[in-house]
């Protein structure tokens, strides 16, 4: 088989695709992958200006509403990883207490800026989550915020000393120090699923789909702060 597809995806699962998954689908098929990574919020705006794509990776329930406007097919859509949010801060800081929630609320209070996007699914969460526990207008008046890219960037070149994101979109920053997961109480998974376009039922495009739930593929989530769905 050969040829080539269009791949847009979110980048919580760009470092098992980049570091594997897309080189060894194509030595293994001889098909190209032509990658444009983005959080999906980002991924829709495209595909609402007209850019076209094969296959997208995004947050599962990204894509009802997609499929409400004819643009993918939802009957293709297959769960390929989770992942849960964490912390990170700066090369050489110390690691601190997110052992449960209340130790978790004292670190974002103490911290001199939190860091987190304003599009990632996991600052979309992390947005919500300061407001339940009440303490959103406080980190706000001080926090970093991103509207797309690698989070954990804030807290090695010293705009925050705190960052907030999908814990496989953490490795891409190595020189932050990944603190751990948000504590159980307040931990919130996002599952991504990868959907073909409505049309785009080429062979190329569903063997594609069907690589990234095999084992190999499995492997590299696991390796990257990723579950497998």
């Amino acid at each position: 088989m050969t040829g080539s597809i269009t791949l847009f995806s979110t980048l919580a699962v760009r470092k098992a695709l980049d570091d594997v998954v897309l080189a060894a689908f194509t030595a293994d098929t001889g098909i190209a992958v032509h990658t444009v990574f983005d959080p999906t919020v980002q991924l829709v705006r495209r595909i609402d200006a007209g850019e076209a794509f094969d296959v997208m990776i995004g947050v599962t329930g990204s894509f009802d509403p997609l499929a409400e406007r004819g643009i993918v097919d939802l009957a293709t859509r297959t769960p390929i990883a989770r992942s849960g949010i964490g912390l990170a801060v700066p090369p050489g800081a110390p690691l601190p207490d997110i052992a449960d929630k209340d130790a978790f609320v004292r670190t974002l209070l103490g911290a001199r800026s939190v860091a987190y996007s304003v599009t990632g699914a996991s600052g979309i969460y992390f947005a919500r989550l300061i407001q339940d526990l009440g303490i959103a207008d406080r980190l706000n008046e001080r926090a970093t915020i991103i509207e797309k890219g690698f989070i954990a960037e804030a807290v090695v070149d010293g705009r925050a000393d705190v960052a907030i994101q999908q814990l496989s979109e953490l490795l891409f920053v190595p020189e932050a120090r990944i603190v751990g997961p948000f504590p159980a109480e307040v931990q919130h998974y996002t599952e991504f699923s990868a959907t073909l376009a409505a049309g785009a039922a080429s062979e190329e495009a569903r063997a594609f789909v069907d690589y990234l739930t095999g084992p190999g593929a499995a492997a590299a989530y696991r390796r990257t702060n990723l579950e497998t769905a």
